[in-house]
């Protein structure tokens, strides 16, 4: 398996990473996690918005990661690609949690620009 192949596993589980932070807070209710999470402030609720922004930003990813593989892009090319844009994005939770909106923005950026050069790669 290609490190590639392994950033989109990373990147898979980089939504439930971040969820898991917002819920260390005590008192979470399992039985209604949603309305909770609704209702968390400060960091924690941040963590629930990186949380949800994974989500957003996985499927472009993996994606871009397999056709750049069925592109027969160079392989190195791939597993930086791919790499940066795990570190990027573990970047990216960090600083939304800790409220440095501008440093998230660039950090969003590098990741995607890391989707659009994978995607362009094969070419």
């Amino acid at each position: 398996m290609t490190i590639a192949y392994w950033c989109v596993l990373v990147a898979a589980l980089l939504p439930i990473f971040a969820v898991g932070l917002a819920k260390t807070q005590p008192g979470f209710d399992n039985n209604a996690p949603r309305e909770w999470l609704g209702r968390l402030s400060g960091w924690r609720a941040r963590a629930h918005a990186a949380h949800l922004n994974s989500f957003e930003a996985f499927p472009t990813f993996a994606a871009a990661v397999i056709i750049a593989h069925l592109a027969q892009a160079p392989q190195g090319r791939i597993d930086l690609l791919a790499a940066v844009w795990v570190g990027a994005r573990v970047a990216y939770i960090a600083l939304y949690i800790t409220d440095k909106a501008a440093l998230r923005s660039v950090a969003w950026t590098v990741a995607m620009g890391c989707v659009i050069a994978l995607f362009v790669s094969g070419a």
